[in-house]
């Protein structure tokens, strides 16, 4: 059967309870198929392929999970809804000349909505809370415009809108987290990684899935996903490595998701820096995306919480590059040359000079990089001092402490 848009799932699910094996098979596969004129001829030959193991059937989730499917992708329907009436009241304020984006940048907020009450303005000051209790007069002047009794009513009627639809999606999300029930181990173990709360781990859950041995690897995971970059070859021409438009939820999810993480301390904001100089903010996002689907994939199919492995990525691409680095500053004499004196020696470490006595002494500091340590994490920084026992001899390096 050739189906177009959700017209599939009714007969899917009739012949699912019916215990009846169904393939539903994504056209992109079928593309480059060739086909059969007759619709009946097309079926006998799509079939005949399957038995041959040369289409692949789509992931199809249980009954349970997609009928969550629907709570899910509604909740986020409605947070787009409540986005859109939160930036209502703004144009309104502004059609009456009340200026309050100048000062305050939650318009949302308790205060504004208490400011906006019918009070007068000298009783502004004791409506802000917070920092907004030191900006006085900026309130005052963007409280100059005159609200008319048609604006207070639209207000209102829009302020008890979003009041509504604050009390659904509250609803919707208790609904979400008694329905984990029945997935409460792969759902703790998605709340486990940062950036994931107990809401978004239930809507990743319903899209993903508990079983991720239907995907076979976490790389055909991460492609159904479209959270990783697109394979376009032409007669062996790479042309585009655009990603590819998959399931807008999974990637509004994983996105947000990589936002929250890069201001943890976590593998994940290690990462974040070195990509957002390069690729900026939107693809190191979608980077650390490609890598959060993944790990969710050895996590559902290990059954094991998450461990952050703590490694840094800024600091293992500096320990890399940084000898190659001086290197190049030294031979374009870009690296300062200039010895510091025995103050400043004396001021950075008490153990910058020999202590054997005689004519030794310490007369510069550089800095090395030695490699990794046992654990396989990037070694700190070591202070190198250099000595010498008499003018004749060549410089030589000595550990900070050591006797030279």
């Amino acid at each position: 059967m050739a189906s177009t848009g959700i017209y599939w799932k009714s007969l899917y699910a009739h012949l699912e309870r019916a215990q009846i094996e169904t393939w539903v098979v994504n056209a992109h596969h079928l593309k480059q198929v060739p086909g059969r004129t007759p619709d009946l001829g097309d079926s006998q030959w799509l079939a005949e392929l399957g038995r041959f193991g040369l289409v692949r059937g789509s992931v199809i989730p249980p009954e349970d999970l997609r009928e969550l499917r629907l709570i899910s992708r509604y909740r986020k329907t409605l947070i787009g809804t409540l986005s859109g009436e939160k930036n209502r009241p703004h144009k309104l304020r502004d059609d009456a000349g009340v200026k309050l984006g100048a000062g305050v940048s939650d318009l949302d907020g308790v205060s504004v909505r208490a400011m906006l009450a019918g009070r007068s303005p000298e009783q502004l000051i004791d409506l802000a809370k917070g920092r907004l209790q030191g900006k006085r007069e900026a309130l005052l002047l963007a409280r100059d415009g005159e609200l008319s009794a048609r604006h207070r009513l639209v207000l209102s009627n829009i302020q008890g809108h979003i009041a509504h639809l604050e009390q659904e999606l509250a609803r919707l999300d208790a609904y979400l987290i008694d329905a984990m029930a029945r997935y409460r181990w792969a759902w703790a173990l998605l709340q486990a990684l940062p950036g994931i709360d107990a809401v978004a781990a239930a809507m990743i859950l319903v899209e993903l899935g508990v079983d991720m041995s239907r995907f076979g690897s976490a790389d055909r995971l991460a492609s159904w996903a479209a959270r990783c970059p697109g394979n376009n070859k032409s007669a062996g021409t790479r042309t585009s490595g655009k990603t590819r438009k998959g399931n807008n939820l999974v990637r509004y999810l994983l996105c947000a998701a990589a936002n929250a993480a890069r201001r943890t301390k976590s593998v994940f904001a290690a990462k974040y820096p070195g990509l957002v100089i390069r690729r900026g903010h939107d693809k190191a996002s979608v980077a650390l995306a490609h890598k959060r689907i993944r790990t969710i994939s050895a996590l559902l199919a290990r059954r094991e919480p998450y461990r952050d492995s703590g490694l840094d990525d800024t600091a293992a691409s500096v320990a890399k590059h940084a000898p190659r680095w001086i290197r190049a500053l030294q031979q374009y004499g870009y690296w300062p040359n200039v010895a510091p004196s025995t103050s400043q020696l004396m001021h950075r470490s008490s153990d910058c000079f020999c202590r054997s006595g005689g004519e030794e002494a310490c007369v510069t500091i550089s800095v090395g990089f030695h490699g990794n340590s046992k654990d396989g994490t990037p070694a700190a920084l070591r202070g190198v001092v250099a000595c010498r026992r008499d003018p004749a001899r060549q410089w030589r390096p000595r550990p900070r402490g050591a006797p030279c």
